[in-house]
């Protein structure tokens, strides 16, 4: 690597990336505006806004009364009319008191209205536990708002994906729910992981919705995973190459549309499959992509495994969490149970 090389690399946090997207995308498209709750002067609980109001003002910028209901109401009110609402959802638990405006008007009134009404709302909400923060604040719900037909998702796991998906859904008709894990969002009070922090261009660029990456190329295993579960299964992917297991690790990026190609192309090569999400593990996207490959009657050296959050409400205690969270040991040790079952 050059000395003009590293002079021009620029590595942002998933916050600043998402915050840079959407400011770049608010000063060419006037009908972009944010709206939610502390997303003005504080810029946002995870900094996904920060900045954007002292450019932009209190008319584009919005805070917003603690009603899910009333805002999510209002950005499909608004997007029907023209508008192009980015929302933050502070916490992806919280969809339960909205979720009527979310699924029965956002998602449906396209089709309801036989594609003359676009409805183009960004819905960018936090998921992820690891803090004690308890039930009501941890869960990611992958595979809620993936279930749902109507709404593209989408979620990043590193800094040039999130400004490209967000640029991306800005752009896109459709609405787009926007789900960023909170442990990889660059905030020094929440910790990050640093693998999420790379180089991101300064000029606006997109990332497609509903192409997986290939982030590690190998020939034995390969793991599939997103938001934090891509980083779990990079650090299963080093232990397991000291003893001698080569595994590919796939970044699904997008949910809906879900690149399905991808993964089973990696799975006619290396003939093993795990798959790694922190939503619960019944009925959710562990499930959907290992139907995705067995369904294709790809040959298999073994049975696919899935590490996943339990069937539980996810526990306040530090030792409960953590005990239930996936790891990097969890998805070895899920490989090691597919080579000597029992």
């Amino acid at each position: 690597m050059t000395v003009a090389t590293i002079k021009k690399e620029r590595k942002l946090t998933i916050a600043r990336a998402m915050a840079e997207a959407i400011a770049q995308e608010m000063r060419t498209d006037e009908r972009v505006f944010v709206m939610g709750e502390d997303v003005g002067p504080l810029g946002g609980v995870f900094g996904n806004t920060r900045g954007l109001f002292d450019e932009f003002g209190a008319e584009r910028v919005r805070d917003t009364p603690i009603s899910e209901t009333a805002f999510m109401g209002a950005a499909v009110g608004a997007a029907s009319d023209g508008m192009r609402p980015v929302v933050e959802l502070m916490f992806v638990d919280f969809f339960g008191v909205c979720f009527d405006a979310i699924y029965n008007l956002m998602a449906k009134n396209t089709y309801f209205a036989g594609g003359e009404v676009q409805v183009p709302v960004v819905l960018m909400t936090s998921t992820g536990g690891g803090y004690s923060d308890a039930g009501q604040h941890s869960q990611c719900l992958h595979g809620t708002f993936a279930h749902l037909p109507g709404m593209k998702v989408v979620a990043p796991s590193n800094a040039y994906d999130a400004k490209g998906l967000m640029t991306a859904a800005i752009r896109d008709n459709n609405p787009v729910i926007f789900m960023f894990h909170k442990a990889l969002q660059g905030m020094g009070w929440l910790g990050t992981e640093k693998d999420a922090i790379v180089h991101v261009p300064e000029e606006s660029y997109e990332v497609p919705i509903g192409k997986a990456a290939v982030v590690r190329e190998g020939s034995d295993l390969t793991i599939v995973g997103l938001t934090s579960g891509v980083h779990h299964g990079l650090k299963a992917a080093r232990e397991l190459e000291k003893q001698g297991v080569s595994a590919e690790v796939i970044d699904l990026r997008s949910l809906v549309p879900l690149d399905r190609e991808t993964v089973i192309e990696s799975v006619r090569k290396t003939g093993r499959l795990i798959v790694v999400d922190e939503d619960y593990q019944s009925y959710g996207v562990t499930g959907e992509i290992i139907c995705s490959v067995v369904e294709r009657n790809i040959p298999l050296k073994a049975a696919p495994q899935r590490v996943a959050f339990p069937d539980i409400p996810i526990p306040f205690t530090p030792p409960m969490e953590q005990w239930a969270l996936p790891n990097a040991d969890k998805i070895i040790a899920a490989f090691n149970q597919m080579e000597n079952p029992s």
